[in-house]
């Protein structure tokens, strides 16, 4: 598990909100849930969506916090 891994399972836990672009969309001020792994691949989910880690960039933890 890289650094970036790490940081989003921290603002998981903080329940920070999270900026990143995936593939050509920018995804703002977002509610992660939970990381998961399968088949040796990471996913991120959202409270409205699942996201591939591989194909996330971009990555900014906001100081918000949701409930």
């Amino acid at each position: 598990m890289n650094i970036e891994l790490r940081f989003l399972q921290k603002a998981i836990q903080d329940k920070n909100f999270v900026n990143f672009s995936y593939e050509d969309s920018t995804i703002k001020k977002s509610e992660l849930q939970k990381i998961t792994q399968e088949n040796n691949l990471y996913y991120v989910h959202t409270q409205n969506k699942i996201f591939e880690y591989a194909k996330i960039k971009n990555i900014q933890i906001l100081k918000e916090k949701f409930n």
